[in-house]
């Protein structure tokens, strides 16, 4: 029989995002709280703002662009306090988000643009030009690129987002209800091919995991008493949903980080008492290694989540022995909106090492390899279900039925188990994917990528564990073509490692330097044994990359 999460269920209500956030009557917060503001301007947005900014660019959208049910907006910026209302302005709308990484390369961008329908792009000042390369690509017309943020576009070749409004003549527009099987957001998830996938996930999907949420380990923070420290990516489901979305919906307030910086984030929790924080497990280890930490007061911050990897327990005790700090830890997957499970606040030491208990409304169960279901204890395929998985693989129907099974379950192709106290762990993956930093590096995209370059013949990436930063970094197995391979060493693998970097995006770097082997393992029908590779990963001496290189 399936686990159910040890929480009382929570009622979903039939309504899209803007209706729960804007329509309902019970808040305990008023019109003019601040939700989201920036740490590097003077900007800020209360409540009410953000209703009125949404509703302005909504209609802006129908009215100049004749914005229909179901369009796709992407978004390719950094952290700003303007996208909380561009995305609900897109909703206003009756449109979808699909938000885009903006390390990306214009070739990366321009296949999620093309692959989503996407018909306008959003971005900021900095990122503009790789935009326009991307939307030149794909054929959206330039008019369709906006700029957010407080840069402006001094050629006058893009409009701000603020401009985009209805002129003084036209009727006034009513917001397009969304139902709540409808598509809010198309958020990329990089599969086992290469090629990312485009993850469907409704409004009820996200309007489901926000009350799971707050009846899982929502009553440990309030409009009142506590603000946010927004630095994880809102580019990225976990951001979006953990904090543009939950501090609208709590009326919490959140200091808007546009990219991580230590001094920033210290300075930042120090000058506003920020109280809660989600970060991934580098920031941890920064929390412990750097003497900077020792300058600043971190005294309000209640607790900090982890997510993305496991943290031990000499890493949890270091944090805690430092800083008085505590630490829980999390975690979910894009196609579950994305969070699944946390230690509740009071049992975060207790049960170091697991991500805690699973959210209400959700159901479990660990699968063997031959399908048998497993009981306590018993390591296998971890297998969930509840209102907050998603809807399937954008026009990827075999890939939605490879992941979702007939009753429902979604196939998490993480290996783990649970204990007698309702508590998982997750010891492994299923699938070949390499997580930099909670970041999602396929293997096969950057093998295909190795194979353009003169000197590789054959390649294969795997992931390694960089045990000083906690989390993997790829590294690349090259055969070196045949008229190359004399003197192939150091020089020649650091041209490979600058070459690629130049190719993809900061995390699907080549961190973990070249090994150049004679051979690929392969089975008989040509797939690699990463297995083989991975074995012997730990007596090889990479090239290219500075020993223990900063990450």
């Amino acid at each position: 029989m399936p686990t159910k999460s040890p929480f009382p269920d929570v009622p979903i209500p039939d309504v899209d995002l803007w209706a729960l956030m804007f329509d309902r009557k019970e808040r305990d917060f008023p019109d003019d709280k601040v939700i989201y503001r920036a740490i590097d301007s003077d900007q800020k947005y209360t409540f009410a703002d953000v209703k009125a900014l949404a509703t302005s660019f909504g209609e802006g959208l129908r009215n100049l662009w004749d914005w229909q049910k179901d369009e796709v907006l992407a978004l390719y910026a950094p952290n700003d306090v303007d996208i909380g209302p561009v995305i609900y302005g897109t909703f206003f709308a009756g449109g979808i988000v699909t938000p885009a990484n903006p390390g990306y390369s214009a070739d990366e961008l321009a296949y999620q643009l093309e692959n989503s329908d996407a018909h306008a792009l959003v971005t900021t000042k900095q990122f503009l030009a790789t935009a326009l390369e991307a939307a030149s690509k794909v054929g959206i017309p330039h008019d369709r690129v906006i700029l957010l943020g407080i840069g402006k576009d001094g050629t006058h070749r893009v409009k701000h987002w603020t401009n985009i409004r209805k002129t003084s003549g036209a009727l006034r527009y009513r917001r397009r209800r969304s139902k709540p099987e409808d598509l809010a957001f198309l958020a990329y998830s990089s599969g086992t091919t290469g090629l990312p996938k485009g993850v469907m996930l409704t409004h009820r999907n996200i309007v489901s995991d926000l009350l799971m949420a707050e009846g899982a380990v929502g009553h440990w923070y309030s409009s009142a008493n506590d603000k946010f420290l927004g630095v994880l990516p809102f580019f990225h489901i976990y951001g979006l949903t953990g904090l543009v979305h939950q501090t609208l919906h709590r009326g919490i307030e959140m200091l808007v980080m546009p990219a991580f910086d230590l001094e920033t984030f210290l300075r930042t929790i120090q000058e506003h008492k920020i109280t809660f924080i989600y970060v991934a497990p580098p920031v941890i280890v920064r929390l412990v290694r750097d003497k900077m930490v020792d300058q600043y007061d971190l005294s309000s911050v209640k607790m900090i989540t982890s997510g993305a990897a496991p943290l031990t327990r000499e890493l949890v005790d270091a944090v805690y022995k430092r800083l008085k700090m505590k630490i829980n830890q999390a975690y979910g997957l894009s196609e579950t909106s994305p969070m699944t499970h946390t230690q509740p606040w009071d049992e975060w030491y207790s049960s170091v090492g697991s991500v805690g208990k699973m959210f209400p409304n959700m159901l479990a169960k660990y699968i063997s390899a031959d399908g048998k279901e497993l009981g306590t204890g018993e390591t296998g395929e971890l297998w969930l279900s509840g209102p907050n998985v998603f809807k399937g693989y954008w026009k990827n129907e075999a890939a939605t039925k490879e992941s979702i099974t007939s009753d429902g379950f979604f196939k998490t192709g993480d290996i783990g188990f649970q204990d007698e106290q309702h508590n998982f762990y997750i010891t492994d993956r299923v699938k070949e994917l390499i997580k930099y930093k909670g970041f999602q590096v396929p293997p096969a995209e950057l093998e295909g990528k190795l194979m353009d370059h003169e000197m590789v013949d054959d390649a294969a990436v795997i992931g390694i564990n960089d045990e000083q930063q906690h989390t993997e970094v790829p590294r690349a197995y090259i055969v070196v073509a045949e008229d190359k391979r004399a003197g192939a060493g150091e020089a020649e693998a650091k041209a490979v490692v600058d070459w690629m970097n130049k190719k993809v995006a900061n995390h699907k770097r080549l961190r973990g330097g070249v090994v150049f082997v004679d051979e690929i393992p392969k089975s008989a029908s040509g797939k690699i044994l990463r297995r083989v590779l991975k074995q012997r990963s730990g007596q090889d001496v990479p090239l290219g990359v500075a020993p223990r290189a900063k990450l």
